[in-house]
């Protein structure tokens, strides 16, 4: 096995996470040689010569093999990525915000190159699927991918349910473990899962989807009605990526979801994350690993250069031989909206409505709803209103009520002249 070399940029939670596991691997041959940060104040365990804050130093370097990227930094991380391949070293990143923003043309970048970019740390932690969709389903139709992409706010969620922690603290435990970062935007607000569908549509499906296209309402919404309401009836909450294909047409999107006990993502708990796949042959397959941490992540990584050093490279198989599969938002699901006020919510975007009940404390309807609707600014940047897709196990959707005399309802409630109730679950 050749010895590589390797340049690394980043020594965060992830870079140290790789620096570990490889200098503990007894089945790697290779080494860091240099890293380079940003901060240059920052006190560090490792020797000061293997540091070096001049970007040139790994990019022109000969005697570099392959370059590891694992910074925040987006377009910095594009730029070092394109310099990289241009100077003839292959790349691993963990960076999935890159990668689902960019990869039509890090796809081309390789082409050209005759270079390769590994992310497999980039999606689910030490779950292996991206390589596992390029090489054991890479000629078979798949007809779904779904699961729960995020360690992050499962781990919350685990904590809200099992142990009845309210959010705030679930959300500091994961902040204080390194599940969640100091901003948890990317993952309560359903982005960083989001970030990962997108590459994962391209290794299922063949098709290139930007994240802006594909719907995500996280679970920073979420009230204590909403999980009284699951917890009476026996479900619990959680935040699952889901992309489906029906005949040419493939549908993505990130929702919290209710699950029952037979739903086997239930089960699923912590920082663990778990990717479910079901297919024209091979029916359901599970795959169940941790999903954030350091190490992890880091062993990750590590394996994406360990398959270099065998000169592997995506072939992108169902990129070059489907190409006739399209993604839509034209597709009704299932929800279930609560809100404060009937002001919140507008009737008009339900396509029917199952069930309701009207009250000055906290309001829901159940419903159908496209996920066309979900895209504009009124359903994204509305922080009244909760919306959690119904599972069809679990609630008969199939009655509708009248938007109408739901509409006179609302009327009624927002006069002040009574308090209805009407559940048809």
């Amino acid at each position: 096995m050749k010895h590589i070399k390797i340049g690394l940029f980043g020594f965060g939670c992830v870079g140290q996470g790789l620096y570990e596991t490889l200098n503990t691997s007894k089945n790697f041959a290779g080494e860091i040689t240099r890293i380079c940060v940003k901060n240059k104040s920052k006190q560090r365990a490792l020797p000061p010569s293997l540091f070096t804050y001049d970007k040139a130093e790994i990019l022109d370097d000969p005697n570099i093999d392959i370059v590891v990227e694992l910074i925040d930094d987006v377009p910095a991380a594009l730029d070092i990525v394109t310099a990289a391949l241009k100077n003839g070293k292959s790349v691993v990143t963990a960076n999935k915000k890159l990668i689902a923003e960019h990869l039509e043309y890090l796809v081309q970048l390789q082409e050209e190159t005759g270079r390769a970019v590994l992310y497999e740390g980039a999606v689910c932690g030490s779950i292996p699927i991206i390589r596992t969709l390029e090489e054991y389903f890479g000629h078979e139709p798949l007809k779904e991918i779904r699961g729960i992409f995020n360690g992050s706010t499962n781990y919350i969620l685990t904590k809200v349910f099992k142990e009845r922690l309210d959010y705030a603290k679930a959300l500091s435990q994961a902040q204080e473990h390194g599940f969640a970062e100091t901003d948890p935007t990317l993952d309560v607000q359903g982005f960083d899962p989001k970030f990962k569908l997108s590459i994962l549509l391209t290794h299922a499906f063949g098709i290139h989807v930007a994240p802006d296209h594909i719907v995500n309402l996280g679970i920073n919404r979420l009230k204590a009605a909403d999980l009284e309401f699951a917890r009476d009836r026996g479900l619990q909450i959680k935040l699952l990526a889901h992309a489906e294909r029906i005949d040419d047409q493939v549908y993505a999107y990130v929702l919290p979801q209710f699950v029952n006990g037979n739903n086997n993502l239930s089960a699923i708990q912590n920082e663990f994350n778990a990717v479910t796949l079901n297919g024209d042959f091979c029916d359901d397959q599970l795959f169940i690993g941790k999903g954030a941490g350091s190490l992890p992540t880091g062993a990750a990584v590590l394996s994406d250069i360990s398959a270099l050093s065998y000169d592997y490279q995506y072939e992108y198989k169902k990129h070059y031989n489907l190409g006739q599969l399209h993604f839509t938002n034209d597709r009704l699901i299932d929800v279930y909206v609560s809100f404060d006020s009937p002001n919140d919510l507008e009737l008009d975007d339900f396509a029917s409505i199952s069930a309701n009940y009207f009250c000055f404390d906290r309001c829901y309807v159940l419903g159908k709803i496209s996920l066309e609707k979900l895209t504009s600014e009124a359903w994204q940047k509305n922080d009244r209103i909760s919306l959690i897709q119904l599972s069809e196990e679990d609630f008969d959707t199939s009655k509708a009520l009248s938007i109408t005399s739901l509409a006179a309802e609302i009327k009624e409630l927002k006069k002040g002249q009574k308090i209805r109730e009407k559940i048809s679950v």
